[in-house]
């Protein structure tokens, strides 16, 4: 049975810093690509970040420059750095992982395994 477990979120002030972790079992993550989303209360999910098992990486515009993606193999388990936190970040954060068929980093579609999310939320 395939399991993403999201832990670290939490309640942050502004400008300070969480890092969440997906930790996977069942599956070897270096497989595959880990995506991360978030969904904000009333708002669609919005993708955050892809980091792909050769190292290509995507970072949405909204999130550049203050997160991070990296993982670690031997612990199967991927990670999402926030840095600069902004009330606007306030979410239910989700990782990913999925397997790309024609393009450098997945579809929606193509994300096979879902964790259960964690909440953050920034204070101003």
């Amino acid at each position: 049975q395939v399991q993403l477990v999201e832990s670290g979120g939490g309640l942050v002030q502004a400008g300070g810093s969480l890092r969440l972790s997906c930790a996977a079992s069942g599956v070897t993550l270096d497989d595959y690509a880990i995506g991360w989303f978030r969904q904000a209360p009333g708002k669609a999910r919005e993708d955050v970040s892809c980091l792909t098992s050769d190292g290509s990486t995507y970072i949405a515009d909204s999130v550049k420059g203050r997160f991070a993606v990296s993982r670690d193999n031997s612990k199967n388990t991927a990670y999402l750095h926030l840095n600069s936190l902004k009330p606007e970040d306030i979410a239910v954060y989700y990782c990913a992982a999925g397997q790309s068929v024609h393009a450098i980093f997945p579809l929606r579609e193509e994300y096979h395994y879902w964790g259960q999310g964690t909440q953050v939320t920034v204070s101003s």
